[in-house]
């Protein structure tokens, strides 16, 4: 039964930390993606006029046709921007201790910026237009129903 007065939902803009792994299960031959993603802060302190930069990272996880889209068009330094839900799974290591992680099941990515960040030495994998066979820049990719059921701890 769904509370109707609740709502997991996360929305993040943001850069890829590396190029999504990438794996089938054996199980029926369904695609998961995993990479992490950064989000930058920055506060001022005005007692001392001067501002931080905060860098949080996020584990994301992608199900079934939207795992195979990231392997096709994510790659380092890539700015995307994600919306999906938090995840907590839980598993036992090989020796036997309990471990647990959050991470964000993505339910629509959307492609944005250019490629890399500006400066990174390289330019995006698509620097003046959209991926081929990609209908658009700023189109969203959306995971099919009832995707991200299963548990693999990897």
């Amino acid at each position: 039964m769904r509370d109707i007065n609740s709502l997991n939902r996360v929305i993040l803009v943001g850069r890829l930390g590396q190029k999504p792994e990438i794996r089938v299960l054996p199980q029926g031959d369904r695609s998961i993606a995993r990479f992490s993603l950064a989000t930058n802060e920055r506060s001022f302190n005005p007692k001392t006029n001067e501002s931080a930069d905060r860098t949080e990272w996020h584990k994301i996880v992608v199900w079934g046709k939207l795992a195979e889209f990231c392997d096709k068009y994510l790659d380092k330094g890539r700015q995307i921007l994600i919306e999906g839900k938090l995840r907590t799974r839980s598993w036992q290591d090989k020796d036997g201790n309990k471990r647990s992680t959050t991470e964000i099941e993505a339910q629509s990515i959307v492609l944005i910026g250019s490629g890399r960040r500006e400066g990174a030495g390289e330019s995006g994998p698509y620097p003046d237009k959209a991926p081929p066979d990609f209908p658009g820049e700023n189109e969203t990719a959306a995971a099919g129903e009832g995707e991200g059921d299963d548990e693999v701890p990897f």
